[in-house]
Parts: C-alpha cells; structure tokens; sequence
C-alpha cells in the first residue's frame, strides 16, 4: 500500500496539479464512505455509523497525507429533505474554488476527483443515478468521476467469501466480475456516463484497497480543474 501511495504522490506532483489532491466521496447512505477512509489510511480517521442515523451529516475531510485529501459526504436516500440538503452541500463543495499563491487571477477547482461508491450486497442504483444525473454531472467533469463497488464481501448474501483468508472465493470472485460489467453498462443507459469498469473491494476486510489507490492513479487528472461557464447557455465547460 505505501508503495502505491508513493507512486501516487509521484504522479500528483509529476502532473503539476494542485496540492493536495482533493477527491469528494459521495454515495447512498450505507455503502462504507467512512469505512473506505479508514481502510485506505489504515486507522480509524472518519467516524463509521453504525446504528440507524449516519455519522457524517456535514462534508468531513481528511488530509493524511500532504498530497491527498479526502471529503465524506453525507449519504443520500434517508428521505427526500434531507436528500435535497446533502445534494446542496455536494453541489457547494463541488462549486468551490481556489486560487495559488503565485496565481491570484485564476481560480480552481477545489475538488478534483469525485468517487462513487455504491453497496455491493445491492441491485438498486436508483439513488446513484438521480445523484450522478441531477446533481454531479451537470457541473463536473465526467472524466473526473470514478465509481467503485464496496461490500464485495456481502455480494452473494456472504456465501463464497473465504473468512480465513478474508477473500472471495471462485463463484463470488465471477459473481462480482459480472456485477462489475452490468455496473458499468447500467450507469451509461441511465445518466450517460462512460466509466471504466468499476473495482469492487470490501472495506470491512480490506480487500483489494491497493485497487481504490490504482484506480485512483490511472483515472488522475492531466491538468489542473479550471471552472468555466458559457455566458450565453449557463452550462459549464470542461
């Protein structure tokens, strides 16, 4: 894992973007967000909900390393008011900008990355698609956004998954593979988006995070995020 980190960091500097690496975690209520965060940092940094109401009601951030930082986002799907709050703070988050120390004209992008994670042990992409539809995808970059499948653990009900060993065995191993294709297909039907294949991981036993942190790396920004909006549509270009 460090070893990956280092290869990150490398290519954040390597590419001149902003320090540091900002990636806002948004999903439905439920799918790990929190626990993603600790599994990647190894310890417990975000707070994980583990009874009825959600620990992160508020965009959290968590800075580990000096060039990556991560955002939680409150999750979506406990009810439309409070889904309509949440989507105004991701929209906030995702509007907000920076400027540098040797460059007070232009402004950035403070978010530069945006990770969809969805619940392995569900079909249900509902909540996903009207937050990718409605509220992301108007104003960020498509190319910016990578999806992944979290609870890969508890994708066939718990059957296949090897305990000792704290992996998947062959059945759930093929099981999640297709999910992953059917994933991918069923996001650019409903909102549009081409993705690369999802990587699926469970948080829980921190299987396959090295993948979160490749997949991280191969989907990194070429450039800086600059926010600019057509004056005569009101839409924003990328």
């Amino acid at each position: 894992m460090n070893e990956l980190l280092n290869q990150l960091e490398h290519e954040i500097y390597s590419r001149s973007l902003l320090l540091p690496l900002d990636i806002l975690l948004v999903g439905a209520t439920g799918v790990g967000k929190s626990s993603t965060i600790n599994a990647i940092f190894g310890n417990r940094v975000a707070k994980v909900g583990e009874g009825c109401d959600p620990e992160t009601q508020i965009i959290s951030s968590y800075r580990v390393k000096d060039y990556f930082r991560v955002h939680d986002s409150a999750g979506l799907g406990d009810g439309i008011s409070n889904d309509e709050k949440h989507a105004k703070n991701i929209i906030n988050e995702l509007l907000k900008t920076v400027t540098t120390n040797s460059d007070k004209s232009t402004s950035y992008g403070f978010i530069d990355m945006v990770m969809v994670i969805l619940d392995g042990s569900s079909r249900d992409l509902g909540t996903t698609y009207q937050l990718l539809k409605n509220v992301i995808l108007p104003i960020f970059d498509p190319k910016r956004i990578i999806v992944v499948i979290n609870q890969a653990d508890m994708a066939m009900k718990g059957r296949y998954w090897n305990h000792n060993f704290c992996i998947p065995e062959q059945p759930l191993i093929d099981f999640l593979e297709e999910k992953s294709k059917t994933t991918q297909d069923r996001i650019k039907e409903a909102t549009g988006l081409t993705i690369n294949r999802p990587i699926y991981y469970s948080a829980e036993y921190s299987f396959n995070i090295d993948k979160i942190i490749s997949h991280i790396k191969s989907n990194l920004p070429r450039e800086r995020r600059i926010i600019k909006i057509n004056e005569s549509t009101k839409q924003f270009i990328y």
